[in-house]
């Protein structure tokens, strides 16, 4: 798979744009990081350590992916990002600072900041609001409760259209009755009309067919290149991770043990496990041999 990349122009910061500025070396601002970062769940022997003292920077622009199998921490971590999972052990910083959502104001200015897409978009909307208020809900978020109603729509259409959604059509329906594909581009409406500085992406393609996890993940991209929006995949596909990510981070049973350039994880692993998820690929022009048939043959 040919890996996309971008070419910018080494051109005066004018010329660049502001999602141009975000992505050029020389403008970046670190945006999300952490020190020893830990999660611990229960007490004593049935002690489980989720995420154990990972370090991480995220710059803004920048499309990050965490890769590793199911139980290597990352949703755990994740949650943790977003401030729905506490933290055991370790400091999160946003902008700059340390984070601060100690209470449920700081905790709503915090998600301004940062918000997600999650796995499966059936159970990612309240079932009783219709897709009009999950779209107004944004709307207001962003300071917008004042504007007339006429204002409402049109940035509700406009987000809708930038997601190949017709809001005639979703207007007064709720999200069960969408296709999960339009649910997925739903949730990125939302984001389009929020503007975080920072998307957490979990697995958001997984559940949905190959025709409209392309469409998805083309819709990401376009939105991070037209906000400089910094997006964190969580994703056991390795090829996925190459394809979109300018940096890429390998989790194992809680930890990092490998971070780098997509460039360097994946044509030049150092860590075992990652040399391990990357032979687990299929290749489909190899032949493929499987432990029955190896031991039907050694009768």
């Amino acid at each position: 798979m040919e890996k996309k990349v971008t070419a910018v122009s080494e051109n005066t910061a004018g010329e660049l744009g502001t999602a141009g500025m975000m992505r050029d070396s020389k403008f970046k601002q670190l945006c999300l990081s952490g020190k020893g970062v830990t999660k611990v769940f229960g007490h004593g022997k049935r002690k489980t350590t989720a995420v154990d003292n990972v370090d991480f920077e995220f710059y803004t622009g920048d499309l990050i992916s965490i890769v590793g199998e199911s139980g290597s921490g990352k949703t755990t971590l994740i949650k943790m990002l977003l401030g729905l999972t506490s933290v055991t052990n370790g400091e999160i910083f946003f902008m700059g600072e340390k984070r601060d959502i100690s209470s449920r104001s700081k905790k709503k200015e915090y998600w301004k900041g940062i918000q997600a897409i999650f796995q499966d978009p059936y159970s990612s909307y309240n079932i009783f609001c219709k897709i009009d208020t999950v779209l107004l809900d944004c709307i207001h978020m962003r300071g917008g409760r004042t504007l007339s109603k006429d204002e409402k729509v049109k940035m509700m259409r406009e987000a809708c259209n930038f997601v190949n959604l017709k809001f005639d059509e979703m207007t007064n329906k709720y999200p069960f009755e969408l296709s999960g594909g339009q649910m997925q581009r739903l949730m990125i409406a939302r984001i389009f009309l929020l503007r975080p500085k920072i998307l957490l992406a979990d697995e958001p393609t997984s559940m949905i067919d190959a025709c409209s996890r392309a469409t998805i993940l083309d819709y990401l991209l376009k939105l991070r290149d037209e906000i400089g929006m910094t997006i964190i995949f969580i994703t056991h596909d390795m090829g996925l991770a190459y394809y979109v990510s300018d940096r890429v981070y390998i989790m194992e049973k809680g930890k990092i043990v490998e971070f780098g350039s997509a460039d360097e994880i994946i044509l030049n692993p150092k860590a075992d496990y990652t040399v391990q998820l990357l032979n687990d690929i299929p290749k489909i022009h190899d032949p493929w041999e499987f432990s029955r048939n190896k031991k039907h043959q050694n009768v």
